[in-house]
């Protein structure tokens, strides 16, 4: 089995962003200069791989034009890679705060900061309080054990 016996695969279904398809076509040229050259050039299996890989790189090449010429429109569903999600988180925050929402995130960061000081005191006291009662019932049980501050 392999992947095209699955159930509703399509190719087609899969759009991948210019940064992706530029990654593939840089891993797909490093592949066909390792497999075009010696020593491997002299195996029938190297040259048969090489000349797939040269098939679809041309592949690769043509989705990569139409994803430049805009012929075709990726989605958030689509692979996109990081500069990409980068592009659009901005576009979409430049777009909201365009529209006259107020953006809140710094107030809610440093609500966040306030929330996690306050926490980390909580801890201090509970862990004094937790060893002054320790040291006491130490001191109870045997007052020469334990120093007096």
């Amino acid at each position: 089995k392999t992947v095209y016996d699955r159930p509703g695969f399509v190719e087609s279904d899969y759009k991948f962003s210019a940064e992706m398809l530029e990654e593939m076509i840089h891993e797909l040229d490093r592949l066909i200069t390792k497999y075009g050259a010696s020593p491997w050039d002299a195996m029938t299996t190297a040259n048969k791989l090489v000349s797939l890989l040269t098939e679809h790189r041309e592949l690769v090449q043509d989705e990569l034009d139409d994803v430049l010429a805009g012929r075709r429109v990726l989605t958030e569903k689509d692979f996109l890679g990081p500069k990409e999600r980068e592009r659009r988180r901005k576009l979409t925050s430049d777009t909201s705060n365009q529209e006259g929402e107020k953006d809140y995130s710094q107030y809610f960061f440093d609500m966040d900061q306030k929330l996690l000081e306050i926490r980390r005191v909580e801890m201090r006291k509970s862990l004094f309080q937790k060893r002054k009662e320790a040291e006491e019932a130490a001191r109870q049980r045997d007052p020469r054990s334990v120093p007096e501050e």
